[in-house]
């Protein structure tokens, strides 16, 4: 039996003033799984994702990650986060630098820490990149800088928030060869990018109004053509035919 990575059981959050973003989240996920999560802007995909890695406090509700109580503020070094925006990331003179800083931070010699500069650089082709400037970089390239910044603390969970964004079709086929890869690590991706998340992940939870409304095969709920534009979702392309088909029946 698969071993629980993430468990949410009710879980809430409110912003000051605001409606409930998150509203009795339930939901589970195993070691080894790839799970997209979509919903329309505002769905409080990232709210999640910053529970998760303890950045935000629940209101109510359980949060366990790898059988233990999430502790607001407390880095957890098997959980990774790369971050829609770079520049929430990249904060060091150089890339170099900017890989070592989680390292450097995990305590770990210098030995180490320069293996995992060059572990993490090499497999996302970016060890040309290592001496220069971040802010000097292609907004694909500091995407990928901040991915390796986080793959050189070596997460058993991985959380990716719009990792496509501001990618070419190179670097995006790029992220999808990386991922395709991490057979040892969970991964918990959220994209508007329902193409890459067909590719990337083998299972997709849909969440809207801080609640989950499906949770299943990739194929299977977003070739729902009456539960994507119910969300404000669009059927991906590639899955048109199976939407056809299921019409036709």
């Amino acid at each position: 039996m698969a071993a629980e990575v993430i468990k949410t059981t009710n879980l809430n959050y409110t912003y000051p003033g605001q409606k409930p973003t998150l509203d009795g989240v339930n939901m589970t996920i195993n070691t080894g799984e790839k799970v997209g999560l979509v919903g329309p802007n505002g769905a409080g995909k990232t709210t999640l994702f910053l529970l998760i890695t303890g950045i935000l406090k629940p209101n109510a509700g359980q949060l366990v990650v790898f059988d233990q109580p999430v502790i607001p503020n407390t880095f957890n070094p098997k959980v990774g986060m790369v971050f829609q925006h770079t520049a929430d990331q990249l904060i060091n003179p150089t890339v170099r630098e900017d890989i070592a800083f989680g390292p450097h931070n995990m305590g770990l010699d210098e030995e180490e820490v320069n293996r995992r500069i060059k572990d993490s650089a090499d497999l996302a082709g970016i060890q040309h990149l290592l001496d220069r400037p971040p802010h000097h970089l292609s907004a694909g390239e500091q995407r990928l800088v901040a991915l390796c910044g986080i793959l050189a603390m070596e997460p058993c969970l991985l959380i990716m928030d719009e990792p496509t964004s501001d990618l070419d079709i190179r670097y995006r086929r790029r992220l999808i060869k990386i991922l395709e890869g991490m057979q040892d690590k969970t991964l918990f991706i959220a994209s508007h990018d329902l193409e890459f998340i067909l590719e990337t992940c083998s299972r997709v939870i849909l969440l809207e109004g801080g609640v989950v409304c499906a949770d299943g095969s990739p194929k299977e709920v977003m070739a729902d053509g009456s539960l994507m534009e119910k969300h404000s979702l669009e059927v991906p392309h590639s899955l048109m035919s199976e939407w056809h088909r299921h019409n036709q029946i």
